[in-house]
């Protein structure tokens, strides 16, 4: 169950459990009018959230998951593919989740996997997907292979945690506190805008081996199975085709080694706008009003 802190950082929103195909996932729900689902990124949960989705609750129905393997949903056994972590069967998750909510259509923001979940879902659901908005982060495909040693030793989780189990698993289990805190500070640019609530939730769930596991098998479908769905797609000329928005911090690596509307320009057949906001990678916690101020106009 979750701690009485958690409750707090979403008062108004209900706290259910909704199975889902093979998982449960715990869902956050709130608000009223069109359907706007929120996806999270590593280390974290749906806690993340906690600063924009009460405004946001305000003109849209937030729908609030935490992913397959994190948080309080449930993490399945994974397969020498990975395929029970790839961004397929997290999108199809996703899928059913708005659908077993009554809705056929959603818009969808990602940040960082909960982005790429959101990039696969826009692709293997364009029918459900109105508009999508990804929060720093450029494709997986074209990270990789535009990798180069300053991406690499920014981005040094990325080739750690696909190493074989149990070798991440191990490490990150004897300390996971430590981990998790290195990885917020780091990525925030040494600030640390966060809420101790919501800290306390990601480290709550993060102890928990089997989200380390988890998390690592998200990595390794990415670094695989996920690889091989992008070239597929590029091969078979398949785009995203909604209305999509960019948007990511200016002190962060995305910013400093990509240029992420030209990126995503070539996975996208319709529009593609956005452009750096002043935070490091957690802009939902860094930056809530100027997120808030490039979303909302965008979805209505």
């Amino acid at each position: 169950m979750a701690a009485t802190t958690d409750r707090d950082l979403f008062p108004g929103f209900t706290d259910e459990r909704i199975r889902v195909g093979e998982v449960t996932l715990r869902v956050r729900r709130g608000g009223s009018g069109p359907p706007l689902l929120l996806l999270h990124g590593y280390p974290q949960t749906h806690a993340m959230w906690h600063r924009v989705a009460g405004p946001l609750a305000a003109r849209f129905t937030v729908v609030l998951p935490d992913l397959r393997g994190y948080g309080d949903s449930d993490k399945p056994p994974s397969a020498a593919d990975h395929a029970p972590y790839s961004k397929r069967a997290m999108a199809r998750d996703q899928l059913e989740l708005m659908r077993a909510l009554g809705f056929e259509r959603f818009a969808v923001v990602g940040h960082d996997r909960g982005g790429r979940v959101a990039h696969r879902l826009a692709l293997d659901a364009a029918g459900a997907v109105t508009r999508l908005a990804v929060l720093d982060i450029a494709p997986t495909l074209a990270m990789y292979e535009q990798t180069t040693m300053a991406f690499a030793t920014a981005y040094y989780h990325w080739f750690f945690l696909i190493q074989a189990e149990p070798l991440p698993e191990r490490l990150i289990g004897a300390d996971p506190d430590l981990f998790l805190r290195t990885k917020l500070r780091g990525w925030s640019q040494g600030r640390w805008p966060f809420d101790d609530a919501a800290v306390a939730e990601y480290l709550r769930c993060f102890r928990d081996p089997a989200t380390i596991h988890a998390s690592c098998e998200d990595y390794r479908a990415a670094a695989t199975i996920d690889l091989e769905h992008d070239r597929l797609d590029r091969d078979a000329g398949r785009h995203v085709g909604c209305p999509v928005v960019a948007l990511w911090g200016e002190r962060g690596t995305v910013h400093r080694l990509f240029r992420p509307v030209e990126e995503w320009r070539r996975v996208c057949a319709s529009t593609v706008e956005g452009g750096p906001l002043p935070a490091g990678h957690y802009l939902a916690e860094e930056v809530p009003a100027e997120l808030l101020g490039a979303l909302e106009p965008f979805l209505r």
